[in-house]
């Protein structure tokens, strides 16, 4: 049965509105937006905005999905991040075997069959990726791509397809045939000049990984990665805004280079997030956090321990971006890298909601028109 809610303030993407009645259909979509409220509706106290898209997330909820591949890790990872609005979520697998990747994509496919909330596709960053830019990447299994990966990557029941690798080890040709099969390609964890990522860009490449986070940085006679990135106007960037990952500076410095739209605010987030621990392994490591900062026992950086309403506050307080901005950032433009129809109200989309508090804090999170987080 449709329930309606009514919102004492909306943002729905593109402007604020007052004292709008959205009603939830049954089908998981918005059946109608404004209108007459009727009896019993009810009213929210706060902002109501948007669900989060995140492009990048490895766990959550004490899961992490390349040590535990499972649709129960998925379900984890999807509770977890809903407590902080997020309604669309990327499940990511960092470089790893072919058959961990195999059991993650039979997970995802599973997932979105039996309708676990949030779940977009998968996005496996790596392991098609540079060894001088590994990060926290396991390098013994760091290769070529290969007909065993196209064979997952071809896969019709993944829904959406993100793929991170450096485009000095994987061919144009071989990009091309990556989007061909419905791939969005993406760059990161790279070594690679200006030239080899000018070619990818032409071979179909639309966004960056983690801007500026293990990419080789922009010189004044070479613009690396991080340069083509900053200059591509076609492209989208990922920021992680942890202040651990990037600073407030390179913040707004990518945020004024980049046409609007063209940022989405990621989290890279691991297992910790919504958990009560506070360490966790990786591979032949053990991952730590002190703070909000997780670092492996090899000494890198770890993922993040940032959720997406945080990234959205410290954009909003650390680079002066406007709030709704912001929320753009961490719904609207991460939906449209992705193809995906949300991070937008609009009747007759998905009904992927959140409302907030006046101190930017999740009160409750909707996914698909059904209550799954309420502070």
């Amino acid at each position: 049965m449709a329930r309606t809610l009514i919102a004492e303030k909306l943002f729905d993407g593109e402007s604020i509105r007052t004292d709008v009645a959205i009603t939830l259909g049954d089908d998981g979509r918005i059946a109608e937006l404004g209108g007459e409220a009727p009896a019993g509706a009810v009213r929210l106290q706060g902002l109501v905005a948007p669900g989060l898209v995140d492009v990048q997330v490895n766990g959550g909820g004490g899961a992490l999905f390349n040590n535990d591949p499972s649709i129960n890790a998925l379900g984890k990872m999807s509770t977890a991040h809903a407590r902080y609005g997020t309604t669309g979520f990327m499940p990511t697998l960092i470089t790893d075997e072919v058959a961990v990747m195999q059991d993650a994509a039979e997970a995802v496919s599973a997932a979105i069959r039996e309708s676990v909330p949030g779940v977009l596709g998968v996005h496996f960053e790596g392991p098609h990726l540079s060894a001088p830019k590994k990060g926290t990447h396991e390098e013994r299994f760091i290769r070529p791509l290969t007909d065993e990966e196209f064979g997952i990557y071809a896969r019709d029941d993944l829904g959406i397809k993100m793929v991170t690798l450096a485009p000095e080890n994987v061919d144009p040709v071989d990009i091309r045939k990556l989007v061909e099969l419905g791939v969005k390609v993406c760059l990161g964890h790279s070594n690679a000049d200006g030239a080899t990522v000018a070619a990818a860009l032409e071979a179909g490449a639309t966004g960056f990984t983690h801007l500026y986070n293990a990419m080789s940085p922009l010189h004044s006679r070479e613009p690396g990665m991080v340069g083509m990135a900053l200059i591509s106007d076609e492209a989208w960037c990922g920021l992680i805004a942890d202040g651990h990952h990037v600073s407030a500076e390179a913040m707004r410095l990518a945020i004024k280079a980049k046409p609007k739209g063209k940022i989405m605010l990621v989290t890279d987030a691991m297992s910790l997030v919504g958990s009560e621990q506070t360490s966790f392994p990786l591979f032949d490591r053990v991952v730590t956090r002190e703070g909000d900062k997780l670092t492996s026992t090899t000494g890198e950086l770890a993922g993040s321990h940032l959720d997406m309403i945080s990234a959205v506050r410290n954009t909003h307080r650390w680079c002066g971006v406007d709030l709704f901005e912001a929320l753009r950032m961490a719904s609207l433009y991460p939906a449209r890298f992705l193809g995906y129809e949300g991070g937008c109200v609009t009747e007759g989309g998905p009904a992927d909601l959140i409302l907030l508090n006046d101190e930017l804090q999740v009160q409750k999170t909707w996914i698909s028109g059904r209550e799954v987080f309420a502070g």
